[in-house]
């Protein structure tokens, strides 16, 4: 059986601060919204997109402005009439937590409890709009 030595705790001890760095900063969250709205919107110039967005989201925390949201209400309305296909005006539940995770607004684990209510443009605007102020807020 082969002996640990001294290199090998260096290595896992600097594994474990880095880990620790990442969560507590929650840099992989930061770094998956700045993805999601980089894949979204698809700039000519992802770096200067990218350095404006951090920018603006440093701005608003100092200030108090609105934070940047990558989804306008024509997107949420294109989402919303996608999953809508028959126009009544409401979606499911179902496609209401699916739409959630498919933008990043919720995780896996996340339970969305179904108070029976129907999903208008509305309540669905305002729930992604709410989300994402939350998570921009959080960095």
């Amino acid at each position: 059986m082969a002996q640990q030595g001294p290199n090998m705790n260096m290595a896992q001890s600097r594994e474990l601060q880095a880990k620790a760095y990442l969560e507590k900063h929650r840099i992989m969250e930061l770094l998956n919204q700045l993805t999601s709205s980089l894949l979204f919107v698809r700039p000519k110039k992802p770096r200067e997109y990218l350095i404006s967005l951090l920018e603006r989201l440093r701005i608003a925390k100092l200030t108090g402005v609105p934070f940047p949201f990558f989804m306008d209400h024509s997107n949420i309305l294109a989402m919303f009439e996608m999953m809508d296909t028959s126009g009544r005006g409401c979606i499911s539940f179902v496609q209401y937590k699916g739409a959630l995770k498919n933008l990043g607004l919720c995780t896996e684990d996340e339970v969305l409890n179904d108070d029976g209510h129907i999903i208008t443009l509305e309540k669905f605007r305002d729930e992604v709009n709410r989300r994402m102020e939350k998570i921009w807020a959080s960095f």
